[in-house]
Parts: structure tokens; sequence; C-alpha cells
């Protein structure tokens, strides 16, 4: 497993000066959000000197690139804000092509206008379900086209809450191209750490193979979100089940501040050396 952090962790907006700090922090990846420098997290346009530029500060700080952010509201209540979303995927994908990084991370969407990471009581309509269908089928077009993974995350939040909906929206895809990003602290809401054990380890059983990138963060017990170690995922047996799982690739952190950055690192990079 290589150890990872999101990006805009860290202050300023220089991909020099980002991923160097990523580095200096015990960090071998980021995953990485156009926000972090300057541009919009979905922009209309990436110019080919920026590109470049964030090509060379990964090849000269030692930090690869493993993903790019290219969430937006899929489910949108409008249906003009997620043609406007999907054309600013295709972006990010044609991005994520010339930078050779193989995976751009969705968000399966809520029915809220106005926070893509809020629940809504409509996410778990039939209706919901069929509209996120609908669009993937769309994005998962244009990410064949560009030969780029697409990244889905069960959170509860969105229309994939779960291990099982992940699945069943993988079977109905019918693609390859279709992977999962799996943050433990996102498949429950409240539990005590055997509880959430327990949710975890079904989740890497039903999703092992298609696993293309953990994310770290933790939660606590009152259901709010906390820094790794200090909440009730079983972090050593999380790694240890990816592990047995066959899974080797990117473990990225976020949802912790900078100054927190190298301890987190070093915590997790002793998990994942055993």
């Amino acid at each position: 497993m290589q150890l990872g952090i999101f990006a805009k962790t860290f202050p300023g907006t220089g991909a020099p000066a980002l991923l160097g700090a990523a580095r200096a922090a015990g960090y071998d990846c980021t995953q990485f959000n156009m926000a972090s420098i300057g541009l919009p997290a979905m922009p209309d346009a990436i110019p080919d000197a920026v590109l470049a530029d964030l090509g060379a500060a990964a090849a000269e700080s030692g930090v690869a690139i493993v993903a790019l952010s290219g969430t937006y509201n899929i489910i949108h209540p409008d249906p003009t804000v997620r043609a406007d979303g999907l054309r600013r995927l295709g972006v990010m994908l044609t991005a994520a092509r010339r930078l050779g990084v193989g995976l751009v991370t969705l968000c399966t969407g809520t029915r809220d206008a106005l926070d893509q990471w809020r629940h809504h009581p409509d996410n778990a309509t039939p209706t919901a379900w069929a509209d996120l269908c609908r669009e993937m089928a769309q994005a998962v077009a244009m990410a064949e086209a560009a030969g780029v993974d697409l990244g889905i995350e069960p959170e509860q939040a969105n229309v994939v809450t779960s291990a099982a909906d992940a699945k069943r929206l993988i079977s109905e895809m019918g693609s390859a191209r279709v992977r999962i990003v799996l943050d433990p602290a996102n498949l429950f809401e409240l539990a005590d750490q055997t509880g959430a054990r327990t949710v975890v380890a079904e989740a890497i059983d039903l999703l092992g193979g298609r696993i293309a990138m953990v994310h770290a963060k933790d939660r606590a017990d009152d259901g709010t979100f906390t820094t790794v170690g200090k909440g009730v995922v079983d972090f050593p047996d999380f790694v240890a089940r990816l592990r047995a799982a066959g899974f080797a690739g990117p473990m990225v952190t976020h949802g912790l501040t900078a100054e927190e950055a190298p301890g987190v690192a070093s915590y997790l990079r002793g998990l994942i050396s055993r």
C-alpha cells in the first residue's frame, strides 16, 4: 500500500509547495483537487501550462498524484446542473489522462440542491436510483473513452450509502471502469468499535476486488468525523483485512489539519508496513 493525503490539507495554492509539504509530512502520494491550485474544483477548462506545472511538481517532489477529484452532484434535482457537472467531469477525465492519473473520484449524489454531501430523504427513492444509473452510464462511457477509472464511494449522505448499494451499481453499469473508494468512516453513522469493525469487514468482503483506493479518516462515537486513531474505526483490523483481500493501492487520509499530518503518517505507515 502507498500512503497518501489530500493535497488540500496543506495551505497555499502552488503545486510545488503543496506536494513538497506532503512529502515533508511523510506521504508518498496524493488525491488532488484543482481548487488547491486556485481553479474551481470542477473547472470549465484547465490550461495546458497548469497541467504541465502539476506534472512537473509531482515528478520533482516524488509525490505521485493517484486520483483527481471529479465530484459533482450527479443526481441534482435540476437536470441542467447535472449536465454541466457531466461536462466538467469530461474536463477532469482529460486532465487525468494527460497526467497519467488512473482514477477520478465521483459523488453518487443527493437530491439536496445546495450541498452534494447533505442527505435528502428522496435519495432512497427508485427515481433517484434511476437518475444515478442514467447519469453514471454517460460518465462510464466518457471514462472508457479516456481510459480512466471512476471511483465511487459509499457515503451516508448520498444515494450509494453501503457496500451493497455499490455492488448493485457496479453490476448495473457492467464496466470495469467503475471502481470503489472505500472510506470506513463513511460506512456508518453511529456505532461502537465492534459494530464499526463488522460493517467495515463486510464491505471489504463484498467489494475487495473492486477497491481502487481507500480513505483514512475516523468517526467518533457521537457520529462526528475525527482524525485517524481518535474514533471507533479499528484501523489495525481495517489494514489487515485489506491486505488479506489483496489490496495494494493507495491509502489516502483526509479530514485532518496540516499540523496533524506527520503524526497520522507515522501511525498509518506503521500499520501498512507490517
